[in-house]
């Protein structure tokens, strides 16, 4: 019989075992800052919110955001993630729900995690991960402050041109038992907040130098002031020969000044005829755009402001919710008040009208035909807020209740058009022939419901103004949104490009983190009722 022997040492043994299996990953380290004190304060009550965070946000985040949570280690986690894009978009969710349930606590019991993000070759075990790729990570969460994302390079080159962050450079820096500096960057989710933090140093250097500068001014003059007196109360100890030197000084200047008057004298006998020419001119091209106001606003002088194309409804009852999911339970019977919805969701040449008014927080990428996405609750409020001012007209986000009635069109089927399923219906995965893109298709490419809407099921997820509740339980019957004075999270609807069916029914629901964009996220707009509401469609 062939004996099995140990190629190092010649040994006969046990048959050689396969290779480690390693694969290249995106590393999640948390870490909780402060851990100890917290325990110290309140060790059972530390304890059991730690865990509800670890069952409540931490673990449904990674696996929302198609990640392995590969362990927890009492005051952290680790995690692992085929794409980097993912592991910090997970680790935004993350630290952005924390703001949310530490704001009604004081600071002194804040649970703050500090999160390293790195991407590296990785050893798989069954209930770890090994590898220096993972030591990396573990060092950034421990240089990180509390609630903030460090990532190395290798994951910045990776979501630099993926995600609409902020990044600010840190350098390269020296961890402990890691041979070379890695270059470290703090994500900052706001893409505002970047500009804003460089342009709060650039505000404190220039104040800096404004202020040393007044210094040496106040010195100069300080100086000035009191030589004089000084040159008086010596008059004894004086050269004889400074007196012949003071006459000298003030003839210098007083010819330069006199030669160059004369020289900007002509420029405004033209300037002043050709302003007036020029002012009748700028209005005349704005004047062939449709449905705006007559009197542009404050907010937007130069331009006018292409409204969503609205469709009225004029309000009823139906019995809200589904026995399909637990979120979707208990049906409830609703009244809705007449309001408007938009017959499309907000596309990307609305939003970027917004965009360029310096109101809406970037510029979305696309055709200006499709549904603009990657869009946060809350960026859509400052677009509700932008076009209602530059309106005048009371323009909002749906309620949830108010997007399900709409999104129903008076059925009570599973689907708008039926209880069955039927491909080429909406945009959504599996539902077409369309194969999956990185952005939704062209806004109205199919069936409007019985009330002339599009795309209320797939295309882009859409928010609404509720906050995110678990199940109707308490919600409200008048169709009114269901808010606190804090929300951590929305609710969104319709589902997206890149879901199944199933998340196309008109009472679908789900949430998401208010301050977090999603690459699926968009929404469309509501109108209070009596403001442009041409015609009834319900």
């Amino acid at each position: 019989m062939a004996e099995i022997r140990d190629i190092k040492s010649g040994r006969s043994g046990d048959p050689p075992r396969e290779p480690t299996p390693r694969r290249l990953a995106a590393i999640v380290a948390g870490d909780i800052a402060g851990y100890s004190r917290l325990m110290q304060i309140d060790e059972e009550g530390t304890h059991g919110r730690v865990k509800r965070i670890e069952r409540d946000l931490i673990e449904p985040s990674i696996i929302e955001h198609h990640g392995r949570l590969v362990k927890t280690t009492g005051d952290g986690f680790i995690a692992i993630f085929d794409s980097p894009v993912e592991a910090v978009r997970c680790s935004i969710v993350i630290q952005q729900n924390l703001v949310g349930r530490n704001a009604s606590l004081p600071k002194h019991h804040w649970i703050e995690y500090r999160i390293g993000v790195n991407l590296g070759d990785v050893i798989i075990e069954p209930d770890d991960v090994y590898g220096d790729g993972v030591n990396i990570a573990s060092r950034l969460e421990g240089i990180a402050d509390p609630g903030q994302v460090y990532i190395s390079g290798g994951i910045y080159e990776q979501i630099k041109h993926k995600l609409v962050c902020g990044y600010e450079s840190l350098g390269d820096r020296k961890v402990k038992n890691i041979t070379d500096p890695v270059r470290v960057y703090r994500v900052l989710p706001d893409p505002a907040a970047f500009h804003q933090h460089r342009k709060r140093r650039e505000n404190l250097l220039i104040f800096l130098l404004s202020f040393a500068i007044l210094v040496i001014a106040g010195g100069v003059l300080w100086y000035m002031l009191l030589q004089p007196r000084g040159k008086v109360g010596n008059q004894a100890s004086a050269p004889v020969s400074s007196p012949a030197e003071l006459p000298k000084a003030p003839t210098l200047p007083a010819p330069a000044v006199k030669e160059a008057a004369p020289q900007p004298q002509p420029a405004p006998t033209v300037a002043p005829a050709q302003q007036q020419a020029a002012k009748p001119a700028a209005p005349l091209p704005q004047s062939t755009s449709p449905a705006v106001p007559v009197t542009p606003p404050a907010t937007q002088p130069a331009s006018l402001v292409r409204e969503p194309e609205m469709s009225s409804l004029r309000g009823g009852s139906f019995p809200m919710g589904s026995n399909e999911e637990i979120s979707e339970k208990p049906v409830h019977q609703v009244t809705i008040k007449p309001f408007a919805l938009s017959k499309f969701p907000v596309l990307v040449r609305e939003w970027n009208e917004c965009a360029a008014a310096k109101a809406c927080g970037f510029t979305a990428t696309g055709k200006d035909d499709a549904p603009v996405s990657n869009v946060s609750w809350t960026d859509a409020k400052q677009y509700v807020a932008w076009l209602a001012e530059a309106t005048r007209k009371p323009y909002r986000l749906p309620t949830e209740a108010e997007w399900e009635y709409a999104a129903r069109a008076g059925t009570q089927t599973k689907y708008w058009w039926g209880d069955q399923f039927q491909s080429g219906m909406a945009n959504c995965k599996n539902c077409t022939d369309v194969a999956a893109a990185e952005q939704p298709i062209r806004a109205g490419s199919f069936k409007p419901n019985p009330f002339g809407l599009y795309d209320m099921g797939g295309g882009v997820d859409q928010w609404v103004e509720d906050c995110w509740h678990r199940n109707y339980q308490g919600a409200p019957t008048d169709g009114s949104a269901w808010v606190e004075s804090q929300c951590a999270s929305h609710v969104i609807r319709s589902g997206s490009w890149r879901n199944d069916a199933r998340y196309v029914r008109p009472s679908n629901r789900d949430s998401y983190d208010t301050n977090v964009r999603y690459h699926t996220h968009g929404f469309r707009v509501a109108l209070s009722p009596r403001e442009g509401l041409k015609e009834d469609v319900s």
